[in-house]
């Protein structure tokens, strides 16, 4: 059976996936889901990034008003940054067991894998979030010692509450039109530190799934996480085997 790729423009994540299990998790469920499958990776980033393919139909106009910029593999690999930090949750199912993952490169070369922060009554969005709460803190360090750096998530949820609607929710005392803000406490503490950084650092958006090693290791460190039942975050201590490690199962 051919390959296929699966673009989720509205679901619990949005995003280029490379099997359907994953997909199917991230719209079973969700009111209002919008995917498609395509045959190509091309295809598939083409048509998520907005451009023209008549297949897509309607859904582009919504495509194209995305306000988070995808990044991939060959931006990332010509990015001119000291230091690389990608990060991932899982969540399983979603609700369910939770774990986060973060990989970080200097000079592109993979030097530390963290895992942990691990929930048995968590949701995928709590896990993404973590994970780019602990990226921002090891930039704070990265920073400190004179390092460039650029974060790199596959969450839009994530970046875009503490990069954009932070900003409004702030102002109007936090809260939201339309209802609760969950995951408030966490959203305040990443806000007020992303607001410290931001003149320094970057976060930017990677779809999950297609080829980005860091993001991948990243999301082999959250299944860790849940495995493992680690509460804590903390360095994963075995040998960085990278070919072994994206030999584990995905999230």
């Amino acid at each position: 059976m051919a390959k296929k790729f699966y673009v989720v423009w509205q679901g619990r994540e949005t995003g280029i996936f490379n099997d359907w299990s994953t997909c199917k998790k991230h719209i079973d469920g969700f009111s209002g889901a919008r995917y498609k499958s395509f045959k190509s990776l091309a295809e598939a980033e083409a048509a998520f990034a907005g451009q023209a393919i008549a297949s897509v139909g309607r859904v582009k106009k919504r495509v194209s008003n995305q306000t988070v910029k995808t990044y991939t593999v060959a931006e990332i690999a010509v990015m001119k940054v000291d230091t690389k930090i990608f990060t991932d949750g899982g969540c399983e199912p979603n609700p369910g067991k939770a774990g986060s993952g973060v990989a970080i490169y200097r000079n592109d070369r993979i030097i530390e894998l963290w895992y942990g922060l691990f929930n048995p009554n968590g949701t995928n969005n709590t896990a993404e979030l973590n994970a780019l709460h602990q990226a921002m803190i090891m930039a704070k360090t990265e920073l400190k010692n004179g390092q460039s750096v650029a974060i790199f998530c596959d969450s839009k949820y994530s970046i875009q509450c503490i990069t954009q609607w932070a900003i409004n929710w702030q102002k109007k005392g936090w809260k939201k039109q339309g209802g609760e803000i969950k995951n408030l406490a966490l959203i305040k503490e990443m806000f007020a530190l992303h607001q410290a950084l931001k003149a320094n650092i970057k976060v930017l958006h990677v779809n999950g799934h297609v080829g980005v090693e860091g993001n991948e290791l990243a999301d082999r460190m959250s299944i860790v996480a849940i495995e493992t039942r680690e509460r804590e975050f903390r360095r994963y201590e075995k040998s960085i085997d990278v070919e072994a490690i994206l030999a584990l199962r995905t999230g």
